[in-house]
């Protein structure tokens, strides 16, 4: 007999149990005994069989198949938060397809077509933006999408995101508390729900002291533009440059770093003060010991997952809100940190 005609009557008359309880050991959520599911699941390793899941999902109308689209994995936060998010949902028994794509509206149509013809059961959007056109072909579909790290002006799709704007208005007061003069901003890319509200949150914070933004450079959240602006900034007379800088990632907060010390020879605070987003492993290394705002992955990925299982399970058909999880001040060596300063 071989592994691929080994079906599961097979298993069930191997392991002396009806084709039925064979079904509920290999079904996510189904009820089986502890005795039942080990004599299943001993006849299966010893036949070599595997559960048609494809197979299954034609008859049951779910695949548990969650499909994860991410346009943008060179900043660290992505490979951790959806690292966390894919064991996060296998533990609620779904199985997670990757599907790679750039921010081209054609290339996630393509993508969404695909992952709609494996009939997944709902689909995460990390680091992408949403067309309408896309999320009616979702809608149509009955498939749930939740947007991860990104939210959509439209009230019908569910978002998961930091306080983003909260954090930029957290780093103009700490930077305005340390007294400086000169602040400057490296933005992200402009269509980012991520860096509008960091960068409206930011200038509000000014704002609210009377004080306006120095120098303004674009980095797109690519390491290269990044340095760009950062040779842009802090390439001019001592009397004209920045003294402190806020980086809309800490992704393009290291690049610009870089330039400021290795290039331009310039000390880190001691010249100029930097400041990211996200809070990513090497935020703490000491090479950049940054002073950063912290995105809480963990949290944002409890809330995530349990957004989307409220729709595939029929909790809520819709969900119609932002979740915003509170990203708190993580304070380092990378700013002048203001005298008596006790607020994270």
């Amino acid at each position: 007999m071989t592994a691929s005609r080994i079906t599961s009557l097979d298993v069930a008359r191997l392991a002396g149990v009806s084709q039925s309880a064979v079904s509920r050991v290999f079904t996510p959520g189904a009820s089986a005994s502890d005795k039942t599911t080990r004599k299943v699941r001993d006849a299966a390793e010893a036949l070599g069989y595997r559960p048609n899941i494809l197979a299954r999902a034609i008859v049951s109308g779910k695949s548990r198949i969650i499909g994860l689209v991410v346009a943008y994995l060179e900043n660290y936060f992505y490979p951790e938060a959806l690292e966390k998010l894919s064991n996060a949902l296998q533990r609620e028994g779904y199985h997670v397809l990757v599907f790679l794509t750039s921010q081209k509206h054609g290339e996630i149509d393509d993508v969404v077509g695909e992952m709609l013809d494996y009939q997944v059961d709902g689909i995460v959007f990390a680091s992408v933006g949403l067309s309408s056109d896309i999320a009616k072909r979702c809608q149509n579909a009955g498939v749930p999408v939740v947007l991860f790290n990104r939210y959509d002006d439209r009230k019908d799709i569910a978002a998961v995101t930091s306080e983003n704007f909260e954090g930029g208005r957290k780093v103009a007061e700490f930077l305005l508390a340390g007294g400086h003069d000169r602040i400057a901003y490296i933005a992200g890319w402009k269509g980012a729900s991520t860096q509008r509200d960091r960068e409206a949150g930011f200038l509000a914070g000014l704002t609210a002291a009377n004080r306006s933004l120095h120098a303004r450079e674009v980095g797109n959240f690519d390491a290269e533009q990044a340095k760009a602006a950062a040779r842009t900034m802090f390439d001019t007379p001592a009397e004209s440059r920045p003294d402190a800088l806020f980086v809309a990632n800490d992704h393009m907060a290291f690049v610009a770093m870089d330039v400021i010390r290795h290039e331009l020879g310039l000390g880190i605070p001691s010249d100029v003060s930097v400041i990211g987003f996200d809070d990513v492993p090497p935020a703490a290394w000491l090479s950049y010991n940054l002073t950063t705002v912290r995105q809480r992955a963990r949290r944002m990925v409890e809330e995530t997952v349990k957004a989307l299982l409220a729709q595939i399970e029929c909790i809520e058909t819709t969900v119609t809100r932002n979740i915003a999880v509170e990203a708190p001040l993580i304070v380092r060596g990378s700013a002048r940190i203001p005298e008596g300063w006790t607020d994270t």
